[in-house]
């Protein structure tokens, strides 16, 4: 099996550390190619970024053949429904995935994500995929997006806070981490609170294998028709 897993933005430090991470819960017989867009923003973070990245991807998706699915790496699923339509292998956006994943596991989550301005994005996301019942709230770190990349102890301490905020104020029993550029914190953060912390990439991932051994594709009737 091989999935393509994109990171929508130009930014490759965060591309291998997305790879890392799919690479790592990827099953032995899967091969993962990460690639990110080579025009676009260095980061994604909120309505403005998320509509000028659109075509750096769907030129990136062009380059790229023979694959089993595709896994979008930005946690607004940024071109989910239009990679969709170009395509007929199964392709996850790492917001959904992460999504279902925390719903089936507790009965109540909270997503702990970057800036205030992506906050509104990612809830009508939830509100669309039928699962904002679920979802007690959608917590900022306010940390730009770029910062996560320099490992700054200032800022896990930002992310551990709203943790716990989660956990005492949401009464979440699950944490989602909403941003790509966590991808390498999941396991941490989950051994340090006591309760499942989610990462997108690691969700997409596991979700794809599932469709492909699965046998399932896109459909090609309605909304994802390419004709």
């Amino acid at each position: 099996m091989k999935i393509l897993i994109i990171n929508p933005n130009t930014t490759t430090s965060m591309t291998r550390k997305i790879a890392a991470a799919a690479c790592a819960v990827a099953r032995p017989d899967t091969q993962i190619v990460a690639a990110n867009s080579q025009n676009g923003p260095a980061s994604i973070q909120g309505y403005l970024d998320v509509a000028t990245c659109i075509p750096g991807l769907l030129e990136e998706i062009k380059r790229h053949q023979d694959f089993d699915a595709i896994v979008i790496a930005c946690f607004d699923d940024t071109g989910l429904d239009a990679v969709r339509c170009m395509v007929s292998v199964p392709v996850l956006g790492i917001g959904e995935a992460a999504y279902h994943f925390a719903s089936m596991i507790a009965t109540r989550f909270s997503v702990v994500t970057t800036l205030s301005r992506s906050v509104s994005g990612l809830e009508n996301n939830l509100q669309r995929y039928g699962l904002a019942q679920k979802c007690a709230r959608v917590r900022a770190t306010d940390i730009p997006v770029l910062k996560l990349e320099e490992g700054d102890p200032a800022s896990m301490e930002k992310i551990r806070a709203e943790i716990r905020n989660a956990i005492s104020q949401d009464r979440a029993e699950a944490i989602v981490l909403g941003c790509a550029g966590m991808a390498d914190l999941a396991a941490q953060l989950s051994d340090e609170f006591g309760l499942p912390v989610i990462d997108g990439v690691v969700a997409g991932i596991t979700l794809a294998e599932s469709l492909v051994n699965s046998g399932l594709k896109t459909s090609r009737i309605g909304a994802y028709s390419s004709v």
